[in-house]
């Protein structure tokens, strides 16, 4: 059985920093490119980041030199470490699991997707 479990989520204050982890359970992680979506109330779900198999990351424009993606495949986890955060930032984050790698902008590509922790920004 396939799994992925996010963690990390929470009420931070504006210009604070948060730590999200994500661990996949039931495929070999190296072989999988690993992004991070969120969904904020009322908006569509938008990509975040990515750290595809090879360990290369992509980023967001809205996030780029904030959010740093990392993985650990020891441990089977990927990472997104989150500065400066905005209350824009607030939302529900997901990650997701995609063999190899592809199209890493679009939730429907991925192979696994997790149910999500929620970020919370006040000002």
């Amino acid at each position: 059985q396939v799994q992925l479990v996010e963690s990390g989520g929470g009420l931070v204050q504006a210009g604070g920093s948060l730590r999200l982890s994500c661990a996949l359970s039931g495929r070999t992680f190296r072989d999988y490119s690993m992004g991070w979506f969120r969904q904020a109330p009322g908006k569509e779900r938008e990509f975040v980041a990515t750290i595809t198999w090879t360990g290369g990351s992509i980023y967001a424009d809205s996030v780029k030199g904030r959010f740093t993606i990392s993985r650990d495949n020891a441990k089977n986890t990927v990472f997104l470490q989150m500065s400066s955060l905005k209350p824009e930032d607030t939302a529900v984050y997901y990650c997701a699991a995609e063999y190899r790698g592809g199209d890493y902008y679009r939730w429907q590509t991925y192979d696994y997707r997790g149910q999500g922790t929620q970020v919370t920004v006040s000002s």
